[in-house]
């Protein structure tokens, strides 16, 4: 799950990013309204944490953009400013939550999986397809009462495959979900490959071998019978 953190503190951003790091996001920051600007018209994102002051621009402007681009990434507003005025404006503009400074690290880390849960897996910590079944608190996979080990680039691709069920996506769209804005810097995207064939070998093995599709010249589809 891909994350962005807009945040002009530096230390607190660092701090964000470290403790959702060892919690398997992927996160990428932004310190200026310009440069969180430019990554949410560029990139996709799971969710977006963000401070409404800004060095050089507002934070709720920017939710604006994002909710008049009819964007549904989740966004939750991180502000010290604690007053019911303005976590009614961020709500009203198009936040998914609002967390007044100072808070806990953890709580901060089940409002944001609260908020994916609740867009992509219709708010079940369950996720089923096709025979698999998805712990998404406990990060485990089963087919048929039996546990796979997924290394976790793996896992992120289950789920973003079956997250996008029956949608055709592309090599640099996996790309970017498991690397961020490095996708951009790489020669190829052959590691995808790798990470699919992979995978298909696991859920091959355990008897779930037609549900991931090549689509030759494009890239793949998570097919759900």
């Amino acid at each position: 799950m891909k994350i962005l953190i807009i945040e002009d503190e530096r230390e607190l951003s660092d701090n964000i990013v470290t403790f959702l790091s060892s919690e398997n996001y992927l996160c990428e920051q932004a310190f200026t309204f310009a440069d969180a600007r430019m990554k949410v018209h560029l990139y996709e994102y799971e969710c977006i944490v963000l401070d409404i002051m800004l060095p050089d621009g507002n934070g709720l402007e920017l939710l604006k953009e994002i909710r008049d681009r009819h964007s549904q990434v989740g966004v939750i507003i991180v502000s010290a400013k604690d007053s019911i005025k303005d976590k009614i404006t961020g709500l009203e503009v198009g936040a998914d939550d609002y967390l007044a400074k100072p808070f806990s690290l953890p709580e901060l880390k089940m409002r944001i999986y609260a908020i994916i849960r609740r867009k992509k897996f219709y708010t079940s910590n369950i996720l089923c397809s096709n025979g698999i079944k998805i712990d998404l608190l406990k990060k485990t996979v089963t087919i048929n009462s039996e546990t796979i080990t997924l290394t976790r680039a793996e896992y992120e691709l289950l789920l973003f495959l079956i997250s996008n069920k029956n949608k055709v996506i592309s090599k640099l769209s996996m790309a970017e979900h498991l690397t961020g804005e490095m996708a951009d810097m790489l020669d190829n995207h052959n590691f995808v490959y790798t990470h699919i064939k992979n995978l298909k070998a696991k859920l091959t093995r355990q008897g779930c071998s037609e549900c991931i599709k090549n689509i030759y010249g494009t890239g793949y589809k998570w097919i759900e019978e």
